[in-house]
């Protein structure tokens, strides 16, 4: 008497879930290697990072084109100068950490991160921002970019308040909201420089809810007595604290400083054990 097999035959559609999860996972793990890697070459600073600049007609003004018109190299020149300065003070020996080099304007805004803070919309913006970054970055001349900024200007007589700015490590990419002023070039580069230490590793070193630099990672001069008025910042930190309750930002970069927390963050000094 024949016996009747039970056993199933395994759909083909099981194998191909379990081969594209598979796919999927693998595409994952070469993202985060290669995140890693890139991480771990950004932070030796045996040689000079390559910064392209890449400035936006956020209001479409003619003050603003006629701004980014007149821009040029020596426009960013006390950010690498910034750089260099504060490296030295921690022993980095590559002498120019970062260059910065004017790229070609930009036509097109980019995408608008999410304002309600969810982790997955936030990776989903955050992919599409590298792309965008990626697809506008194509027709640079220049040498190869290790970390891509774009500066999003904006005419103080029209605009009187701009977005936070903001830096991504995962990617290497800064966007800044800034204003098309000549009075303003030196406030406009302590932001780039913060976003660009972002790039790399540091963070912020702030009180989100107002903006206040924490304390004392956040001070230039934590040890200072009396403690305030606070005569410089922490970059990270972003203002000048000159009361529990009251910090301005610095007009330059000559005006701040890298402190110890984010040095470490940056592999400048190694982090204390």
């Amino acid at each position: 008497m024949a016996v009747k097999s039970h056993r199933k035959i395994p759909k083909q559609g099981g194998f191909f879930r379990t081969l594209r999860i598979a796919l999927l996972l693998v595409l994952l793990l070469a993202v985060a290697g290669d995140a890693w890697l890139t991480h771990r070459r950004s932070t030796d600073w045996d040689e000079s990072l390559w910064v392209s600049i890449y400035p936006i007609n956020a209001d479409g003004s003619a003050a603003t084109a006629e701004y980014i018109a007149g821009l040029d190299n020596e426009a960013f020149a006390p950010v690498a100068e910034f750089m260099a300065r504060e490296a030295a003070r921690y022993g980095v020996a590559e002498s120019t950490p970062m260059q910065l080099r004017l790229a070609s304007e930009v036509r097109e805004r980019p995408p608008v991160p999410p304002s309600n803070g969810q982790r997955l919309a936030v990776m989903g913006w955050s992919l599409q921002m590298r792309y965008w970054a990626w697809r506008v970055g194509r027709e640079y001349v220049g040498p190869p970019s290790d970390i891509q900024v774009f500066v999003q200007y904006f005419d103080p007589a029209q605009t009187d308040r701009v977005a936070h700015s903001l830096g991504l490590q995962k990617g290497m990419i800064g966007v800044v909201n800034a204003f098309a002023a000549r009075k303003l070039g030196g406030q406009n580069n302590v932001v780039i420089a913060h976003e660009l230490l972002h790039t790399v590793g540091a963070t912020d070193k702030y009180d989100l809810s107002n903006s206040l630099p924490l304390y004392p990672q956040g001070f230039a001069d934590p040890d200072r007595d009396p403690l305030y008025p606070q005569e410089r910042a922490e970059i990270m930190g972003g203002r000048i604290p000159l009361s529990e309750t009251e910090a301005d930002l610095p007009m330059s970069l000559s005006r701040t400083v890298v402190g110890p927390g984010t040095a470490a963050e940056i592999n400048w000094v190694k982090p204390a054990s």
